[in-house]
């Protein structure tokens, strides 16, 4: 628990973790597979033995009370892979109850334990001290320091971007993608992943097809942006200030006070990078109006654990995350089980779902789509070129949002076709500014079920 009392959800552990490394490895130790001991105690604290290279399996300890650990493996991370595995097995998926029984603490452990509470007692402190110096300090000096390394990435970043406009964006496509490469593995060791997939993202442009260089100098200077808006953040505003930090891939937690209401899962999709794989779920409440986004994560090869099928209506808590524009959300408390109520999400004619995107655009200029559900819309094929282009359009055929290039070639759209055989229909989805890419469709009969598309 907390010092709130509050049993931890797998992401607020994943967020200790002090880099992607450490998050990826933590994750494979988050099974009960490598741990032949492990227990909790109603005192606050989780325990375990982990198997390692080593004859003797690591003792790992966690007062999740502040948190601080220890454990007898050699790594000098804080905290290591293994007591975040163990916080990740006592955890449970999404923040239920884990595999971790209740049990007493082997002796190492108590006595590790002791020793931090007569420390507590001796310095007149009402909560346990971690590591030197109290878990408040050493959370803002790892804090101070990622900072640091962030501040040197983006200022190295803007160098190469200044070189890269002083040679010519023509130099871009002969120079190969190397150079793109080597930049995001620095912006890596930087410890901003949001800049990494930015730059590699940058390598894939050059050579792409007609109209290359325009599209690489639009991304560039939404890179260029990113970049000053960290460098100049304490001029920012605090909602950008923290939307800027998530861009950048800085570890941020839920905030917000947690809103129940009963919540409809509009989508849910997977993507994977090779190293780990991302569930987003949609979520659109019903007395609150908002759509909010779940993320997920699991290690490669393994699907994560959070599982909400489209169509479903959650009684739950969420709680949001900072940042001007942003629509994360951590699920918290859940008081039923989902089940199929016939509730829609408020829907939008096409011209004011590119609107919509719009004004988010205002809050986060690095936004790449928005959720909206568009009513009455009918799937259209268009010939441009010889190649076949579709489009979402108004039934009256007023307005019409292109289908996302990226979306043309999945099934889902094919589904659509054959859902709404020619009539109108409400489809979920996100906009932006590549164009739609539908994710969730109902029929136009009265009372019929949400298909998913995704």
């Amino acid at each position: 628990m907390n010092q709130q009392g509050v049993r931890w959800t797998a992401d607020q552990v994943l967020a200790l973790a002090p880099d992607a490394a450490s998050r990826k490895a933590g994750s494979k130790l988050g099974a009960a597979g490598p741990w032949s001991e492990a227990g909790n105690s109603s005192e606050g604290a989780v325990w375990g033995l982990c198997k390692g290279s080593g004859s003797k399996p690591y003792q790992t300890v966690v007062d999740t009370t502040g948190p601080a650990y220890k454990c007898s493996c050699p790594s000098r991370k804080f905290p290591c892979k293994h007591a975040l595995g163990l916080l990740l097995l006592w955890a449970g998926p999404d923040g239920a109850d884990g595999t971790v029984p209740e049990a007493r603490p082997p002796e190492w452990a108590e006595q590790w334990l002791a020793d931090r509470r007569k420390r507590a007692a001796e310095q007149g402190e009402s909560t346990p001290v971690a590591g030197r110096g109290g878990e408040a300090e050493g959370a803002r000096r790892r804090a101070e320091r990622r900072a640091e390394r962030a501040t040197a990435g983006a200022t190295e970043l803007e160098q190469r971007l200044t070189d890269l406009l002083r040679g010519g964006l023509a130099g871009a496509e002969s120079a190969g993608y190397g150079m793109w490469e080597e930049t995001a593995r620095r912006m890596v060791d930087a410890q901003v992943p949001g800049l990494a997939s930015r730059v590699q993202e940058l390598g894939s442009i050059p050579g792409s097809g007609a109209g290359w260089p325009v599209r690489l100098l639009e991304e560039c200077a939404l890179l260029h942006l990113l970049d000053q808006a960290w460098l100049r953040r304490e001029q920012l505003p605090g909602p950008l200030a923290a939307t800027v930090r998530t861009r950048l891939g800085l570890p941020v937690s839920a905030e917000g006070p947690p809103v129940r209401d009963q919540w409809l899962v509009l989508a849910q999709y997977d993507s994977a990078d090779g190293k780990l794989t991302t569930r987003r779920i949609w979520l659109y409440g019903e007395e609150s109006g908002r759509t909010a986004l779940l993320l997920s994560f699991g290690a490669a090869g393994r699907a994560p654990e959070l599982t909400l099928p489209v169509g479903l209506v959650l009684d739950a808590e969420l709680s949001s995350y900072p940042g001007a524009g942003q629509l994360r959300a951590a699920l918290g408390e859940r008081f039923a089980v989902p089940e199929p109520r016939p509730l829609r999400p408020t829907t939008l004619d096409v011209a004011d779902a590119t609107a919509a995107y719009g004004i988010a655009l205002r809050d986060d200029p690095w936004l790449e789509s928005w959720p909206v559900t568009l009513r009455d819309v009918v799937p259209v094929q268009e010939e441009v070129g010889g190649a076949g282009g579709w489009q979402l359009a108004d039934a009256d055929g007023k307005f019409a949002l292109p289908v996302a290039g990226k979306a043309v070639s999945r099934p889902g759209l094919w589904k659509l076709v054959a859902i709404s055989g020619g009539a109108p229909v409400t489809v979920f989805g996100e906009c932006g500014h590549g164009g739609f890419t539908p994710l969730t469709a109902w029929p136009a009969e009265p009372g019929a079920e949400a298909i998913s598309l995704s």
